[in-house]
Parts: C-alpha cells; structure tokens; sequence
C-alpha cells in the first residue's frame, strides 16, 4: 500500500482531475486535504445530536453513491473517510466532553466520560461508514485504483 502523500499542495490541487496523484493511504489520512471533494462534502459533516448525524450520514452517502454512479473512486473513497471520521469524532465525544483524549500538560490520558447522544451520533455513523466500506463496487474500484496508481492489488 503507498501512503499517504502528505507534500502534495493538496488546496491547488484537482483530484479529480488528477486521481493518479491519490493515495488511499491509511484510515482518514487526507479527510480534510483533498480538493474538490473537502469543499464538497465537508459543509454536511455534522455529529453533534443524533439527528444531525441521520442527516448528515444519509447526505453523505448519498454523495459516496453518486461518486460512484460518476465512476469516481476518489469522491467515493473520500465521502467513505467523512462517515468514518464521523464515526471516530462522535466516539471521541461521546468519551471525552472536549473532544481531547489526552491532556495539553503532561500529555496523559484524561478520563473517560460517557456521553450516551454523541454515543448514538457515533452509532449512526458507523452503520453508514459499513456499508460504504463493503460495498462491492467501491472495493472493486479501490483494487483498480490501487492497481494501476500504486503499484499493487491490496
């Protein structure tokens, strides 16, 4: 698997015009980088209630499908990290009410508090961020994608 490409000037940049230049790379690696998908997809990332999350998991899979039906495997796999990072900031809040895992002084790991609605957001986003990730189609296109800009199969 090549990484991600972290010295690539990702804000004058088109992936979709350039999607040889992509990495799939690791997790959410590139969530908040990657032009013009960011732009498209980041005004309808929100977790903070359930509802919120229901909106805004339904909204951005619904773009993951359109990426898709445009045989787009960037946007697909870039709206496939939204639903995983939300999915990884609501559980972040629903454990720690500021979102901090580890303390600014002394870098120590600050307690666990449960926060059961961000537990639900969390919940909600999951089930979106699954279905992406199996869908047959996107890990067709991901193979290829990897395939032929990579270098491998995996």
């Amino acid at each position: 698997m090549k990484p991600f490409d972290y010295s690539l000037d990702y804000a004058n940049l088109d992936l979709r015009a350039h999607p040889e230049l992509y990495a799939v790379g690791r997790g959410e690696q590139g969530v908040l980088m990657v032009e013009p998908y960011k732009s498209e997809i980041l005004p309808f990332w929100r977790f903070k209630t359930p509802e919120e999350a229901v909106e805004s998991s339904e909204k951005i899979y619904a773009m993951f499908l359109d990426y898709k039906a445009a045989d787009d495997f960037v946007g697909m796999d870039m709206a496939r990290k939204f639903l995983q990072m939300g999915f990884t900031r609501a559980r972040r809040y629903a454990n720690h009410k500021s979102g901090r895992k580890y303390a600014a002084s002394g870098g120590g790991k600050l307690p666990d508090r449960y926060d059961p609605v961000k537990a639900k957001s969390a919940t909600i986003f999951k089930k979106k961020w699954d279905e992406a990730r199996t869908d047959p189609g996107y890990l067709e296109m991901k193979r290829r994608h990897r395939e032929r800009y990579e270098g491998n199969e995996s």
